[in-house]
């Protein structure tokens, strides 16, 4: 008899810590569930095409805010000098928070951004007569500024989107005039320009994890 009551309460005993290990089993699974599917909703990387093909290292973040909000944290960097008295040197941080219209990751944005940076550039030949004296000269300074931008994401496969973005805004300019690249004979010192005009333009390739 006391090996019939000790074999029942065995047996209630093991079924009890199975029960607790299933349950616990169960709340690490549902919380990796929980977190992998945050991670997978919350973050993206990405590089601007366009900006890829003046050899400009490129990348930026974006992490959810919100349901229909995200913050956009975007840095380009070219190190590089080219042949011809050519340079076109510089550092952008463009931080951005946007608006999704349906949800994140998806569909059109509006977005208000920053924007800072330095530059070394000289030799270049803008496209459309813009900027027409980079030509001839170099201009070395710094800039602070701000705008407004809409853009628009299609999304090509669990992980993988396409975004368009183009903004407007303003820059004030700080900067001395070269007289070239090479030369080390300055023209201006301490100019100021006030920027109005395109503040970005972007064709990025996108990664959601």
């Amino acid at each position: 008899m006391y090996l019939l009551i000790f074999s029942c309460i065995f047996a209630a005993t093991t079924k009890t810590i199975n029960m607790i290990k299933t349950k616990k089993l169960i709340i690490v699974m549902g919380f990796l569930g929980v977190y992998n599917y945050s991670i997978a909703q919350n973050v993206a990387i990405k590089s601007n095409l366009l900006v890829d093909a003046t050899t400009t290292l490129n990348l930026a973040t974006e992490i959810a805010t919100g349901p229909k909000n995200t913050l956009d944290i975007y840095v380009n960097y070219n190190p590089w000098s080219f042949g011809n008295d050519k340079c076109f040197k510089h550092l952008l941080v463009q931080p951005e928070y946007r608006f999704w219209f349906c949800e994140r990751f998806s569909g059109s944005f509006i977005g208000i951004h920053a924007h800072a940076g330095i530059f070394n550039v000289g030799g270049i030949d803008m496209p459309f007569g813009l900027w027409s004296q980079l030509k001839d000269h170099r201009y070395e300074g710094e800039f602070i500024g701000a705008g407004l931008s809409y853009g628009y994401q299609w999304v090509l496969s669990n992980h993988w989107n396409l975004e368009a973005n183009i903004g407007a805004g303003y820059a004030f300019i700080h900067y001395d005039k070269y007289q070239c690249k090479n030369c080390g004979k300055r023209l201006k010192k301490d100019q100021n320009r006030h920027y109005l005009g395109p503040t970005k333009a972007a064709i990025s390739l996108v990664y959601l994890f």
